[in-house]
């Protein structure tokens, strides 16, 4: 039998908090390993427990979820950020990609969604509630052509920095001493990077990240 994924639900609302543990549960894929209030608990719990998956409101005092997110994201690659909200306009929606989360449902969804949903964010999947998915279809069809469109979206703004590096030929320690993050950090945002980008090693992400342009400014000298 697998591992059940360890979740922390982040949520302002205990109500809601208890239904949705409830949910998780039950299913047989998942346990609740922590529960936070505001966005600064959400913080704390992640650095603390280091679950497979954070469940994120959006709204929340002390700190708002963008922002929890966004530190999630940069601090702990192997933990995945799937916000359910009941907020599905454009700027929420984009905020919260942008700042690391890897899904983005309603908390109309059903129940089976839901679980589903953390399922795929915990395999690095990228995954959004139907109404959610049409418009970030939309958002990156008229970004292709316009050109907007910056090279592998599903990469987090921590992951595309990693790649920038990787690109320019510099390994894991000078990465790590670069942005000031843990060797295991580094080699976290590698392995997520190699998933993203389905690719096998680092001379094959090195050729895509070079294909889209990147790493053009970091490469090491010519001896």
């Amino acid at each position: 039998m697998s591992a059940l994924l360890r979740v922390v639900i982040a949520d302002d609302h205990p109500l809601y908090r208890d239904g949705l543990r409830i949910v998780l549960s039950s299913s047989g894929v998942a346990e609740v390993v922590g529960e936070a209030s505001n966005g600064a608990q959400a913080v704390a719990l992640a650095a603390e427990l280091v679950p497979d998956v954070v469940v994120m409101d959006l709204r929340m005092p002390e700190i708002n979820g963008i922002d929890a997110t966004r530190q999630i994201a940069g601090r702990h690659s192997e933990t995945a950020v799937l916000v359910l909200t009941m907020f599905e306009d454009d700027d929420s929606v984009f905020a919260a990609m942008r700042a690391g989360a890897r899904g983005y449902v309603l908390k109309g969804a059903d129940k089976a969604d839901i679980v589903r949903a953390v399922q795929a964010v915990a395999s690095a999947e990228l995954i959004f509630g139907p109404g959610i998915a049409d418009r970030v279809m939309r958002y990156f069809a008229s970004a292709r052509e316009g050109g907007l469109l910056p090279p592998f979206p599903g990469l987090t703004e921590r992951e595309r920095e990693v790649l920038e590096l990787i690109a320019g030929g510099q390994g894991n320690q000078v990465i790590a001493r670069r942005l000031v993050l843990s060797p295991k950090t580094v080699r976290n945002h590698v392995s997520n990077i190699f998933a993203k980008l389905q690719v096998a090693d680092r001379a094959q992400a090195i050729v895509r990240a070079r294909e889209a342009g990147l790493g053009e400014g970091n490469r090491p000298p010519q001896l």
